[in-house]
């Protein structure tokens, strides 16, 4: 067995055996899950994409999917808590700086979070408004970070802050929390609750001038997506196939007319859609995570996966609610979350509808 497959052999015992129990707990009561947190780093999720000599598991882009996948049968904001460190760790590794590296063995013990998102700049990246002045023996930023996941735990951020103006002036920065940065309380969420998220207000807190790791951090914004994409689109994949293991051991069991619920063509074909939707998620998202290990272009591939898995998932946890009728509108029964936190996946990354403006640009730029 590959060492990919017998991971995530490992992270489904992981997500049976410590994440589904806790699942519900952890929604209630909208806190980072630390002590889960801790277990999952003692084999390795929180830093998969982390280099071996540097306390990581040293794989890359299809290992994260698969143990995404996994882990988000469970629950994705169970997930997305023990997985994002994985995000950072890609802009580190990526900005090339040595100075960034030298945080990559912290996150398999502490939380640090990607501050991109601003209440203006949302999926428009470019207009982002913090700032970074130059002064002497560094930087000091100015500006609110919104939405920024794991914030209220970070002990370190990856930021982007504009030096000038246009795309070319934005730059990527490392800093440590401490004086000068300010983190509000978690933003009350629809779900995925156990991944809290907050705002962060930048006062002047001064950045060494190694804190500045990228200065084209655009395009370092661009990089980080397309490799972090897939792993979005295995979550969404997750999901979905434990809505549709869900609904169709219900539909199995309750009976209407006479009849199982699944003899009936208006819930079985609800059923057979929703699988082939799943197997085609699945492609897409492993497509666009081969390609990103192999150092290819991926930006179609992973806008595409992104966009089609996040719709299919919040799809299924649709139909799945309706194939439990009423039921499946109460929190006693496990669709009601699975549809609450379906939603966030065509939102987070990049929304459905830039993913759609990414695969139109790359369909003009190959006809051109």
């Amino acid at each position: 067995m590959s060492l990919d497959r017998s991971l995530e052999e490992l992270a489904r015992r992981f997500a049976r055996e410590r994440l589904l129990p806790e699942a519900s707990r952890y929604d209630r009561e909208a806190v980072f899950p630390w002590p889960l947190f801790r277990e999952a780093a003692r084999l390795g999720f929180p830093v998969l994409l982390v280099p071996e000599e540097l306390g990581g598991v040293g794989l890359g882009p299809v290992a994260l999917t698969g143990v995404a996948e996994e882990l988000a049968y469970a629950c994705t904001g169970l997930a997305a808590a023990l997985l994002l460190n994985n995000l950072v760790a890609d802009a580190l590794l990526l900005s090339g700086s040595p100075y960034a590296q030298g945080f990559l063995p912290r996150l398999r013990e502490e939380v640090a979070s990607y501050a991109l998102t601003e209440p203006h700049a949302g999926s428009d990246v470019a207009a982002l408004r913090t700032r970074a002045e130059k002064v002497p023996g560094g930087y000091r930023l100015w500006g609110r970070k919104t939405w920024i996941s794991h914030a209220p735990e970070a002990r370190f951020f990856v930021v982007f802050a504009r030096v000038a103006e246009g795309r070319e002036g934005i730059a990527a920065f490392l800093l440590e929390r401490g004086e000068g940065v300010e983190v509000g309380p978690p933003l009350p969420k629809l779900g995925q609750k156990a991944s809290p998220a907050a705002e962060v207000a930048l006062e002047g807190v001064l950045v060494p001038e190694e804190g500045l790791i990228a200065r084209e951090g655009f395009r370092l914004a661009m990089r980080v997506f397309n490799r972090s994409r897939p792993m979005v689109a295995a979550l969404a994949v997750g999901l979905l196939r434990r809505a549709l293991d869900e609904a169709l051991a219900y539909a199995t069991l309750r009976e209407a007319f006479g009849r199982p619920l699944v003899e009936h063509q208006g819930v079985g074909f609800k059923l057979a859609e929703m699988a082939v939707d799943l197997e085609a998620a699945r492609l897409l998202a492993r497509k666009a995570a081969e390609q990103a290990e192999r150092g290819e272009d991926n930006a179609f591939m992973a806008a595409a996966a992104k966009a089609f898995a996040a719709e299919a998932a919040e799809r299924g946890a649709a139909e799945a609610v309706q194939v439990f009728g009423g039921n499946g509108y109460s929190e006693e029964y496990p669709v009601a979350k699975l549809y609450r936190d379906a939603k966030v996946l065509r939102i987070y990354e990049g929304t459905s509808e830039i993913q759609r403006l990414i695969v139109l640009r790359e369909l003009l730029r190959r006809r051109s």
